[in-house]
């Protein structure tokens, strides 16, 4: 896929060669000034015409006509260097394998040094454009008939550089590529539908990720969660015909089984809303209600490929919440594997039932700390839009490790209160401890409050999703559909997380 090379020279034959531009007032330097020379200084008269812009993110094409080797070269626009971050590199990259990927190329190099300032040393453009490759070539097939047209993918990337080791630009190339194909993989698991994607499906693909990286793997059945008590678990998943799985992928990067992160991922194949039943429209895109357990998975995978020295446990309560006979009801009462009741006000308040248990069960596995992710509410959409995660904590030292990590993954997310009137909302039952709907008003924050009463004392950080996994519109990094998002902040939280408060 990527080949490393630091001599690059203008003879050299590719499809396309690919040259970062910066609006700059001084000539053509380096490379680029050399392949002015082939072009006879054109390319400097097409900068100064405006014919070639150097503005961000816009993508100019232009035929070599036979003066150097490669047939034709895209020059990346990257604004002043002064004002380019790694988030905007990142997303030009992504329009740039967009083009690149429209024009049908098969092969393409690209001169890194091109991209590089003061602020983004060689290794970040390197990182930044394996990951902007994998998740702006994403696509989900389908399931439509396939024509008999050969697809044209771009299959080799030859990137030249000389300021860096070529060990190390390597490496760089392939965190980034893992950090983009982890998330593919959440992406793909989220555009999946939900009578081809079941709570067995998932266990399943947990168990591949298990034998591939050596994870230790538990999937807790029917009868084994009924034992331990998971009553929450169990009671969303009363109305259905297929089995609940308690899945859980275990990776131990460290000699002692200490400093546990415990990630938490909601895992509802298809959400009914119960007896509370949704809308016909709102019931539609519900395949969707387990984009926090693919983006644990998701992470995992990428975990998996990096192996950090850290302890994790991931845990993914997984079943549909459908409407029969036998399902939950308002009004009923159960009981969770931590011995806490709950009031069942509303059957379509069921993500934090199921994260109650897993939760619980993370604690049992030894989490010291616990980051849970899931598409809990359409509150958090009222609240913060499309585009922001929302975030509740108990704990500001664990927010901000998971806050920087997000900043660096370009998936922002946005801290909601959590005082404690929202924990006396939920505790508001005369016939229970909890009661799992206590009413619109500020609803993203007292779902999330209601989970926080399972993680008790334990440092944790919620994240409400139900906004951000998924977009109608096509992106610089990815097209309509599944985002995967928090897949690649929860990989970075967990690859440079500080233990604490011991």
């Amino acid at each position: 896929m990527f080949l490393v090379k630091d001599n690059f020279q203008v003879s050299n034959v590719h499809e396309c060669l690919i040259i970062g531009l910066f609006e700059r007032s001084e000539k053509f330097e380096g490379n680029i000034a050399v392949l002015d020379e082939k072009f006879e200084g054109q390319l400097a008269e097409l900068f100064k015409s405006g014919d070639i812009s150097a503005k961000l993110g816009k993508i100019n094409k232009i035929h070599s006509l036979g003066k150097i080797g490669s047939k034709r070269i895209l020059f990346v626009g990257l604004g002043k260097e002064k004002n380019l971050t790694f988030e905007k590199l990142r997303d030009s990259f992504g329009k740039l394998f967009k083009e690149v990927t429209k024009n049908k190329l098969q092969e393409a190099a690209i001169l890194l040094d091109s991209f590089v300032t003061e602020k983004i040393g060689s290794l970040d453009a390197a990182h930044a454009v394996s990951e902007a490759f994998a998740l702006a070539t994403y696509r989900f097939e389908g399931y439509k008939q396939k024509s008999n047209e050969p697809e044209k993918n771009i299959k080799e990337l030859t990137v030249y550089s000389e300021v860096s080791d070529e060990d190390e630009i390597e490496s760089s190339l392939t965190v980034g590529f893992a950090f983009g194909k982890g998330t593919n993989s959440a992406r793909t698991l989220v555009n999946i539908p939900g009578n081809l994607l079941t709570a067995t499906d998932i266990a399943n693909y947990a168990k591949e990720l298990a034998e591939k990286y050596n994870f230790e793997v538990e999937i807790l059945e029917k009868e084994e969660i009924q034992k331990l008590g998971m009553g929450a678990f169990l009671a969303v998943n009363q109305g259905s015909t297929e089995p609940p799985k308690m899945i859980v992928l275990k990776y131990q990067g460290k000699e002692q089984w200490e400093d546990v992160i415990g990630l938490v991922g909601k895992g509802i194949t298809f959400d009914t809303g119960g007896y509370s039943i949704k809308t016909k429209d709102g019931i539609v895109g519900m395949k969707t209600d387990m984009g926090g357990a693919a983006a644990v998975l998701g992470a995992m995978e990428i975990i998996g490929e990096l192996k950090p020295e850290q302890n994790v446990v991931a845990v993914i309560p997984s079943t549909d919440n459908m409407i029969s006979g036998s399902a939950f009801k308002p009004d009923d009462v159960i009981t969770s594997m931590s011995g806490k009741t709950i009031e069942v006000l509303n059957t379509d308040a069921e993500g934090r039932l199921v994260l109650a248990d897993a939760v619980t069960y993370a604690l049992h596995h030894g989490a010291n700390y616990l980051v849970d992710v899931a598409t809990l509410t359409g509150g958090v959409i009222t609240a913060l839009g499309l585009h922001t995660t929302g975030a509740m904590t108990n704990n500001e030292s664990l927010y901000e490790q998971v806050l920087e990590a997000s900043f660096e993954a370009g998936e922002p997310m946005w801290q909601l209160p959590l005082f404690e009137k929202d924990k006396e909302r939920v505790r508001n039952s005369k016939i229970a401890d909890l009661n799992n709907s206590p009413g619109r008003e500020g609803h993203a924050i007292v779902a999330g409050a209601f989970i926080g009463e399972f993680a008790e004392k334990t440092p944790w950080v919620h994240l409400d999703i139900a906004g951000t996994a998924t977009t109608s519109k096509e992106y610089d990094l990815g097209p309509a559909g599944a985002t995967g998002v928090m897949t690649r902040t929860l990989a970075l939280f967990v690859e440079c997380f500080e233990p604490f408060g011991k």
